[in-house]
């Protein structure tokens, strides 16, 4: 063992970094026996709460009641803005035929050329109107922040109340967190200069999500 070792090791010893499992269960435990701190009380649908929020945040909400539909959607959208047809797509929404919409779909991360792209989220907040997103191989970020237009697919069975709650499911169905945690509120937007909103100033400039299932 070297000096440097040696006296790294004696650190971390001194400051029990070594003790992975234990420091692990100790957050986890004040994590579980912290009080929540004041939420909001949000009544009717979530659905309809997100949407309302979404729309007051500029962005545009279509809706179809399964996801086999949201190739369609997509393509309606895209014509009626005159937003071509050749779009980035996460490769999760491989699964979808996107061809018989019409679509040319390049199942990859982003780059500076494309001008559309199409993601899916983990989680939706109603409260905000937030999009949850995580980085992964088959979820790669640059899809929602590159291209000037992202799409998001919404399943109405994953819009959740609050942001607490959006961390409580990440925690319940993934156990850790991934390399990146994107929260998307509409579109990219800035009030640097005279405090005059400008929209795509970091990002999209148009967010057009599409609600899957059931609204009623």
């Amino acid at each position: 063992m070297s000096a440097r070792d040696e006296i790294l090791g004696r650190v971390r010893a001194g400051v029990g970094k070594d003790d992975f499992a234990g420091r692990r269960a100790a957050a986890e435990a004040w994590l579980q026996a912290r009080a929540a701190g004041p939420q909001p009380s949000l009544v009717g649908d979530l659905a309809e709460r997100f949407r309302s929020k979404a729309e007051y945040l500029a962005s545009t909400v279509a809706a179809v009641a399964e996801l086999v539909e949201a190739p369609t959607a997509v393509a309606t959208y895209l014509a009626a803005n005159d937003l071509g047809s050749r779009v980035v797509a996460t490769p999760d929404l491989g699964v979808l035929d996107w061809s018989s919409a019409g679509l040319a779909v390049a199942l990859r991360p982003a780059v500076d050329t494309d001008t559309v792209g199409i993601s899916g989220c983990f989680c939706a907040i109603a409260e905000t109107g937030t999009l949850m997103l995580l980085s992964g191989n088959e979820t790669p970020a640059t899809v929602s922040l590159l291209p000037e237009t992202h799409i998001g697919l919404v399943p109405v069975s994953r819009i959740v109340a609050t942001m607490e709650d959006a961390f409580a499911l990440l925690r319940a169905e993934r156990g850790e967190l991934p390399r990146a945690v994107n929260f998307i509120s509409g579109p990219s937007r800035t009030g640097d200069i005279e405090q005059t909103i400008v929209l795509g100033a970091h990002g999209p400039c148009r967010v057009h999500l599409i609600l899957i299932g059931d609204l009623s």
